[in-house]
């Protein structure tokens, strides 16, 4: 079954730009799949402005988001997984969805238990 995660952030933008509202995105930056500018990271988390008028190109797919944007002048093509995304609101009100950290699409990496060491007894 697909991620509701992708739908619930493309139906959230488009009610945010029907009311003349700006959308933002919060990410987490420390996802090494995101290609993002490193300067504007705080925490470990960006927050991206995704107005029409900010950005083109914007890909609000399955997977993941892209759009090409400006920061300090700089052209910059920004790539971020759906799973990465932590919220999406409208910079006037607040109001939009934060999503649980703990619903990404896929599980975290098992944690690795220490194991301890076997001895016998030699006679």
């Amino acid at each position: 079954m697909t991620s509701l995660k992708p739908y619930m952030i493309r139906s959230i933008y488009e009610w945010i730009i029907d009311n003349q509202l700006t959308p933002h995105l919060l990410v987490d930056a420390e996802n090494f799949d995101s290609i993002l500018p490193t300067d504007f990271i705080e925490d470990g988390k960006i927050v991206l402005n995704i107005r029409p008028e900010a950005i083109q190109g914007l890909i609000l797919g399955n997977e993941e988001i892209q759009f090409n944007a400006r920061f300090s002048g700089q052209p910059m093509q920004i790539v971020t997984p759906t799973m990465a995304v932590l919220a999406i609101y409208a910079k006037e009100n607040g109001k939009g969805m934060v999503f649980d950290p703990e619903d990404y699409d896929t599980p975290p990496p098992p944690e690795k238990k220490p194991t301890k060491p076997q001895l016998r007894v030699v006679k």
